[in-house]
């Protein structure tokens, strides 16, 4: 078992920037893909940007050039620089982990709030 807690969230006028955490509740050396979604009221969960463990990344192409992500193996996180936020940016985030032992496990934290207006 794995428990994801973010943090970083919060209201920023467009333009702007935030940085999310998501800090895991033991070793993140194993888990094969870490990743933040996002998702809006009324909408389906999307995949924002994904690391795994090779240090290979991907994005959404909505997100390509503003969204970086990042893991750090030894404090256990990942991270997620957000640059020129637009108000389509405004949703909650979501931290994903996937890890495989005898067999995939999936596990997601419970949420940030991503706010951008004027």
């Amino acid at each position: 078992q794995v428990q994801l807690v973010e943090s970083g969230g919060g209201l920023v006028q467009p333009g702007g920037s935030l940085r999310l955490s998501c800090a895991a509740s033991r070793s993140i050396d194993e888990i094969y893909n870490m990743a933040w979604h996002r998702q809006v009221p009324g909408k389906q969960r999307e995949l924002v940007a994904s690391v795994i463990n090779s240090g290979q990344t991907n994005y959404a192409e909505s997100v390509k050039g503003r969204f970086t992500i990042s893991r750090d193996n030894a404090k256990n996180s990942v991270f997620l620089q957000i640059d020129s936020l637009k108000p389509e940016d405004t949703a909650t985030y979501y931290c994903y982990a996937r890890q495989y032992d005898r067999g995939w496990n999936e596990y997601w934290g419970r949420g940030t709030q991503v706010t951008v207006s004027s």
